[in-house]
């Protein structure tokens, strides 16, 4: 008997634990060399293992176990064969009856298509998962059946798209409430994932390892409603990408930083480390938590680049597909809670950045324009700083020249 045993793999520098997210292969199941047998979550992205042999799966740990590097997770029997291999000889020394042929025909057929068939690949059984579809009403168009991330999504669209039921007429007599829903007690406890722990720790660390302090201003969104609107075609035609409010803001923000080292700088101990370049994380809501990968070097990138940088991004992170790589570094972050209809909020810095500006939704309010009240889009912008760093005049500053940077975009577009 051989067995190989499968430990946990170094997977960057400043990770030294991972979390077993969830087993991808059945306990004994015969697994083929490089086929993904189970999932690690740690620190900043979700991680396929793969069989480094052929063989017999053998469980060691468990699901939602923590494991520090090295640590064994499953052994592999390389001794037994697979479905295909080892065993068929095709001499007809004593060939069966006619009816044992068929029925052992049946029987391998069954047990071929049960090593794929209705099983969903790692990406798709995350889509499923996510949108509450069940595998076995899912028809796999893959090889020997599986399911494939496109037939998840396909799944997932169909139930999505799918007409509400008809409601019924109400009946003239009140249906008894349930008795077992009022004044209901029922609690439960789930353990936190890996990347929600992290999330938690860090938070706590921002709160009480920096100096943090929130000044607020607010834009007149009216130049960049107009500018959308006349552009917004050409725009689309040319590049492929609509226009978001994500890319201008992140512009500005990047020209003012070049003009304002301290804001784009860090601690590293006694020392300042002030960046020539401009890294904006972009915060990206997941269903595991928020994530923030950076766009790198903003300064000197486009409108539609930074668009579509923004929307690779985000499409990796919602299938948990970043890497390490994409989710380090960054030097400013910017995040927009208008999205989710947040009105104002103080945002939490992004260690070791200094500074993060907070997008709100846009909302529109009587403003006195010239003598004169006008009904303008408005949207409450704040930027929450590290004040060992950042002093409070060049907060408000970096704030107020971000503010008449998205009110005239023009002089942005012009570099002015």
């Amino acid at each position: 008997m051989s067995v190989i045993e499968m430990r946990v793999p170094t997977i960057g520098e400043s990770i030294s634990e991972v979390t077993l997210s969830q087993w991808l292969k059945e306990n004994g199941e015969y697994v083929n060399l490089d086929e993904p047998i189970c999932e690690f979550e740690s620190d900043k992205a979700t991680l396929e293992f793969p069989a480094e042999a052929s063989g017999k799966l053998i469980y060691v740990a468990a699901e939602g176990d923590d494991l520090e590097i090295g640590a064994l997770v499953a052994k592999i029997d390389t001794s037994v064969s697979g479905p295909d291999g080892g065993g068929n000889d095709k001499k007809e020394e004593a060939k069966p009856a006619k009816s044992e042929t068929a029925e052992k025909s049946s029987d391998d057929a069954a047990e071929k298509e049960s090593y794929a068939t209705g099983h969903p690949s790692p990406a798709a059984s995350k889509i499923l998962k996510e949108n509450d579809v069940n595998p076995a009403a899912v028809q796999g168009t893959g090889k020997d059946g599986r399911i494939t991330k496109e037939d998840a999504q396909k799944a997932a669209t169909n139930k999505t798209s799918a007409p509400a039921p008809e409601k019924k007429e109400a009946h003239a007599t009140r249906p008894a409430p349930s008795a077992g829903k009022a004044f209901g007690r029922e609690s439960s406890r789930k353990k936190m994932s890996r990347m929600r722990r992290t999330i938690a720790k860090r938070l706590v660390s921002a709160k009480n390892e920096t100096a943090m302090l929130t000044t607020f201003n607010e834009a007149d969104m009216t130049g960049v409603f107009q500018m959308r609107k006349k552009y917004q075609d050409q725009f689309v035609e040319k590049f492929g990408i609509k226009l978001g409010f994500m890319s201008i803001f992140s512009k500005a923000c990047a020209k003012v930083l070049m003009e304002m080292p301290d804001v784009n700088a860090q601690i590293d101990g006694d020392e300042l480390v002030y960046h020539e370049y401009a890294d904006i994380s972009i915060a990206i809501s997941t269903p595991n938590g928020l994530v923030v990968p950076p766009v790198k070097n903003v300064e000197s990138l486009s409108l539609a680049d930074i668009e579509w940088e923004i929307k690779k991004l985000a499409e990796k992170a919602r299938n948990n597909d970043l890497t390490l790589e994409e989710m380090s570094g960054g030097t400013f972050t910017i995040t927009n809670g208008g999205v989710f209809g947040s009105l104002m909020s103080t945002p939490i810095i992004n260690e070791p950045q200094a500074a993060i500006l907070g997008m709100h939704a846009i909302n529109e309010r009587p403003m006195a324009i010239n003598g004169q009240v006008e009904i303008r889009p408005m949207m409450y912008l704040a930027l929450s700083y590290d004040h060992r760093i950042i002093d409070g005049s060049t907060s408000v500053t970096f704030l107020k020249k971000v503010k008449e940077l998205i009110e005239d975009p023009v002089s942005l577009l012009l570099d002015l």
